[in-house]
């Protein structure tokens, strides 16, 4: 994590500041991804929610085998039966999720390759048209995929746990309480996520 990062945290955020003195080295740089990326990854969300890594990453390897080119096109899962979807492992929800999704994309009633140029919120908008994409997701997106430097999600069970655990808190903070907290963030946010998401590992 670059100084200037640092110092924010130093001066806007002493008590996460500690914690970035001990891991922050581990913090990367965030890096945009290639919109022709985007259908692959918002592929690999929608088939990992709710499983443990491992659980997903065997399954969204799968999937990837049914692209004989090793592309995850959405004009192909047009062409891929249901059935075959579900062999490698989702649910038929999940399946039809990736459906949806796919024509979202070639019916062209999703702006997926314009996401880029759009307000946090507009993203956030723009993806959870499709069924089968929440606001989770379109944060993860935001964050991991367009390179976002100032988001957080409110919703992430992590998070939560983690602030219970830098703030000590004693239960679960209310939607107020992580307000006040991660006000002091911005506009560094998402570099306050990774922080946060890296010590519960």
């Amino acid at each position: 994590m670059n100084k200037k990062i640092c110092k924010h945290f130093q001066k806007n955020d002493p008590v996460l500041f500690s914690y970035i003195q001990k891991i922050g080295d581990k913090i990367l740089p965030i890096k945009k991804e290639k919109p022709e990326n985007y259908f692959y990854r918002l592929s690999r969300e929608i088939i990992c929610q709710q499983l443990s890594g491992k659980s997903g990453d065997a399954i969204f390897g799968r999937f990837v085998k049914l692209f004989p080119s090793g592309l995850v096109q959405p004009f192909d899962i047009l062409s891929i039966p249901h059935e075959k979807l579900r062999g490698v492992g989702m649910s038929h929800a999940k399946a039809r999720y990736i459906r949806n999704l796919a024509e979202a994309i070639v019916h062209d009633s999703l702006a997926i390759f314009h996401l880029d140029l759009m307000a946090d919120e507009d993203v956030v908008d723009e993806l959870t048209k499709v069924k089968g994409i929440g606001r989770w997701t379109a944060e993860m997106f935001l964050m991991f995929v367009l390179g976002r430097e100032n988001v957080f999600s409110f919703g992430d069970l992590g998070l939560k746990k983690g602030l219970m655990k830098v703030y000590g808190f004693k239960k679960e903070p209310t939607r107020q309480q992580m307000e006040k907290i991660v006000a002091n963030w911005s506009p560094y946010k998402t570099y306050a996520c990774r922080i946060i998401w890296s010590l519960l590992e």
